[in-house]
């Protein structure tokens, strides 16, 4: 679950007091009001846990005869089912996608922010995304059109109390819940989940980090032989449905040991080896940590996603782009096979320690590198456009999300119709031999370039001004399509016989080739052959996105009150970057019991004067 450094969790409650009335006594009635709800906000500040270079691995596919013919997956975070659905058939598989992640599919806590997704009410498929129906018809639409659906899988807790400091809650398909360990719906009671009621405060504990609350969020004994079982049906479920892989959430703060008995259960109940189930595990490795917290524990079950990458990019992005060199190579990281990457996910963005579509131009080339390269299996993130980190997606209610709409001006950003990111796309499809680029080249500086053995070739210019180079691209001489430029193929590199190429490259640019696609074989194939396309960013003349360009109704289609603006305040763009501890893995607010026990006290200090206010005879009139 990363946050910063792990997870998709909620975001602390931000009180707002009432306004004041048009007496002096309704005043501090409201602020009364006001108080008690904000104390019993702060006292119940939660935290949902929320993100291989070869060619898909053979137990992506589950028991049917899918196999994609990618290993990319879009991540397409707080779509409903039918909108993945209809971009599956019209985008997705026509581009070359091979997976599609999608958000937790059982029964959340209510909510329009996106965190409640990440808060299990019960493993019924109704959500705020869809009914089981609809999710089963997202599984088959996307099959058929040869993309396979990944799963975000939560086995790790349930929800915490309920937002308004009540003990019993309902979920949005109806289902109750309570503060300690009722959820008939499954059924689970109190001695199913561990019996820390602590937060996780301390991850050179593994006990701690593990058993505790992880921000209020209930904590499943996953050791017990009960819920093993209960998560195993839930899990295998998904897959008889059709789920061919699983993101497992939060999956550091389960020990391995129980991580390995819940895959093996749900193994043995679809008659099949645990490595015929695809897990990419969200698991962060922080400097410090307890031994048990490490990636490497988790090997046995699956992929990990590898955040330590995606802080890399970010780092060379931000002083020089020849130490990408080191990924894959002498860089401190899991090997390439077993690792999930990604230049942002929907907890990251919201951070400081990665890139994010704001840093637009950085964004892109980014996202091109990842696909170009070669190192781990690349996860592209397709969110929307926020202004503040509890944002949830555009129209959301309480209990629905409304039909993604990609276009100019859009909340949706539909990342994978970005013109240079379905480039991009095609590239990696067509030199992903499973091994890493060679052939590096760079300046010393923020230009570089590399081949793929003989199948591609990619340069890329990441300062402020124009490069002109003579690349050595180890292709056949020959003209070929830029596939980082327009769709249209408008944009040609000539390779001489002796496979170089004279290139300029703009400031913020970048410049792909294969040895597949040229001007005469190009809308040969279903791929698109459009120059632009309207979901294309916004961009200002500094390479920034252009947040002014958005309208975050669409026209009136996500209503007048859906969000704040995209652009609305520099301090809500301070507070989305604001750096997290880096133990703070789920994305906390690092002082948050400090500061809950001032505003409680504060809280607490009005609501006695409001009493003594509201007690005392009135001898003026309210006129």
């Amino acid at each position: 679950m990363p946050r910063f450094t792990h997870s998709s969790a909620m975001r602390t409650m931000h009180p707002h007091l009432a306004p004041f009335g048009r007496t002096a006594r309704k005043a501090v009635s409201a602020l009364a009001a006001a108080a008690l709800c904000c104390t019993g906000a702060i006292a119940s500040a939660l935290i949902a846990a929320p993100t291989a270079n070869a060619a898909p691995k053979d137990y992506h596919a589950n028991t049917s005869d899918f196999a994609p013919d990618s290993d990319v997956a879009v991540i397409a975070f707080q779509q409903n089912w039918n909108s993945i659905a209809k971009e599956c058939t019209d985008v997705l598989g026509p581009e070359g996608v091979g997976y599609v992640e999608v958000s937790p599919p059982m029964e959340e806590i209510p909510g329009s922010q996106w965190w409640t997704s990440y808060q299990p009410v019960s493993y019924k498929l109704d959500s705020k995304e869809g009914t089981e129906a609809e999710f089963q018809n997202m599984i088959d639409t996307c099959k058929a059109a040869g993309v396979g659906v990944v799963a975000d899988a939560i086995t790790n807790h349930m929800a915490a109390a309920p937002q308004d400091g009540s003990k019993d809650g309902t979920g949005v398909a109806g289902s109750t819940y309570t503060s300690d360990g009722d959820f008939p719906a499954v059924p689970w009671t109190k001695n199913d989940f561990h019996t820390c009621t602590k937060g996780v405060s301390n991850y050179k504990d593994a006990t701690n980090v593990q058993e505790c609350q992880l921000d209020g969020l209930q904590d499943l004994n996953t050791g017990s032989d009960h819920v093993q079982d209960v998560l195993a049906d839930y899990l295998a479920k998904l897959y008889s449905m059709g789920v061919v892989g699983f993101r497992m959430d939060a999956i550091k703060h389960i020990a391995s040991a129980d991580v390995l008995a819940i895959k093996q259960k749900m193994a043995q109940k679809l008659g099949i080896g645990i490595d015929d189930i695809w897990w990419m595990q969200e698991v962060i490795d922080d400097d410090g940590q307890a031994a048990e917290l490490a990636p490497s524990n988790y090997f046995q079950t699956g992929d990990v996603s590898e955040f330590q990458y995606s802080y890399a990019l970010k780092s060379a992005f931000g002083l020089s782009v020849t130490a990408l060199k080191k990924i894959g190579t002498t860089a401190n990281l899991i090997d390439s096979n077993k690792a999930q990457v990604f230049v942002s996910n929907w907890d990251t963005e919201r951070g400081s320690q990665t890139l994010s579509y704001k840093d637009g131009k950085k964004y892109i080339l980014a996202n091109a590198f990842m696909l170009a390269y070669g190192y781990g299996t690349p996860n592209i993130q397709s969110g929307y456009v926020f202004a503040n980190r509890d944002d949830g997606a555009p129209g959301a209610t309480d209990t629905s999300i409304p039909d993604t709409q990609c276009g100019t001006g859009s909340p949706w950003l539909c990342v994978e119709k970005w013109t240079q990111i379905r480039g991009m796309i095609r590239f990696h499809n067509n030199t992903n031999d499973g091994t890493i680029a060679s052939n590096w080249w760079d300046d010393g500086a923020n230009t570089i370039s590399f081949s793929k053995n003989g199948l591609g070739f990619f340069a890329m210019n990441a300062s402020s001004k124009p490069v002109t180079y003579t690349f050595s691209t180890t292709l056949p001489a020959g003209e070929y399509c830029n596939l980082y430029g327009p769709g249209d193929c408008s944009s040609t590199v000539k390779v001489a016989d002796d496979g170089t190429a004279s290139i300029t490259i703009d400031s913020m640019d970048a410049v792909a080739i294969d040895n597949v696609d040229t001007p005469q074989t190009w809308g040969t194939d279903n791929a698109s052959t459009a120059a632009t396309d309207p979901s294309d960013p916004p961009l200002t003349s500094s390479g920034a996105f252009d947040a002014s360009a958005i309208d975050m109704t669409f026209g009136g289609v996500y209503g007048s009150d859906s969000q704040d603006s995209a652009d609305s305040s520099d301090q809500a763009q301070s507070d989305s970057e604001t750096p997290a501890d880096p133990k703070d893995e789920e994305g906390t607010f690092a002082n948050f019991g400090a500061h809950a026990v001032a505003y409680a006290v504060i809280f607490a200090i009005v609501l006695v004067f409001s009493i003594v206010i509201l007690v005392k005879p009135n001898t003026k009139s309210d006129k």
